[in-house]
């Protein structure tokens, strides 16, 4: 038997209305019906770790706490210390803002997703040749808002790296860390793990290299298999066709 890493936007639910994507929620219940290990591995900072599981189990996903994660619950123990400011959409803001220390003279600055504008990016590199620390809550290759694809969180902690100098820290996908705890929850090996996945780059081709087999969907951030540059092990339009495959007596 093989365990399932499955991201959440764009595979399991779409970027614009946040609604379950074709074969989603069967899929969750197909994997439910036969005891097939799973967790739902999401780089979501817009919502508390409760809420966003309230709201997925709402629209019909059947899962509980044990088979999710994000990098909220990764930084609640890593930076209970460490005095931060967040940069990101205005949610994820809120979030550092009510759980951590924060300050406009931090330790560290931590980044979540948005379309950065530049004076948010200078006042970044400020603080950072100014000896603060850098951290990203994940290291996604693009960022899709409003049908639009922009650089992900990934892309910009590169360029930050590359403007100062400064080298970063990320807590939830592809980190090894993230990947670990989530490999925990169900026992099994990398080699032994399926992940499901709209972010080839961000997500797949890391996963990868640690063992994984990897699945990208082409309902989120690839459009179609032209945009493809490296390959990963296989390619479906979303979780219904792919739900057809496993079905038709195929395992991976």
């Amino acid at each position: 038997m093989r365990g399932y890493f499955i991201d959440i936007q764009g595979t399991l639910i779409d970027d614009k209305n946040f609604l379950p994507l074709p074969g989603a929620v069967e899929f969750i219940d197909y994997l439910n019906e036969k005891n097939i290990p799973f967790v739902l591995v999401t780089n979501n900072t817009k919502r508390e770790s409760d809420e966003f599981i309230k709201y997925l189990q709402n629209l019909g996903f059947k899962f509980d706490k044990n088979h999710y994660i994000d990098p909220l619950m990764i930084i609640k123990n890593e930076l209970k210390n460490t005095v931060l400011k967040p940069y990101g959409n205005e949610k994820f803001v809120n979030i550092i803002q009510n759980n951590f220390k924060t300050s406009q003279n931090p330790q560290a600055v931590i980044l979540g997703i948005k379309v950065f504008s530049p004076n948010e990016l200078s006042e970044i590199i400020e603080h950072l040749l100014n000896g603060s620390k850098l951290y990203g809550m994940h290291k996604t290759s693009l960022y899709v808002k409003n049908n639009k694809r922009y650089p992900g969180l990934g892309a910009i902690l590169e360029m930050l790296k590359y403007a100062t100098g400064k080298d970063y820290k990320v807590f939830g996908k592809p980190s090894k860390k993230f990947f670990t705890e989530a490999a925990k929850k169900i026992g099994f090996n990398f080699d032994k793990i399926t992940i499901i996945s709209d972010d080839l780059y961000g997500d797949l081709i890391p996963a990868k290299k640690f063992g994984m087999t990897t699945v990208l969907v082409l309902s989120g951030k690839i459009k179609n298999e032209n945009e493809i540059i490296q390959k990963p092990d296989f390619v479906f339009k979303n979780l219904n066709e792919y739900l057809k495959f496993i079905r038709s007596g195929m395992n991976v």
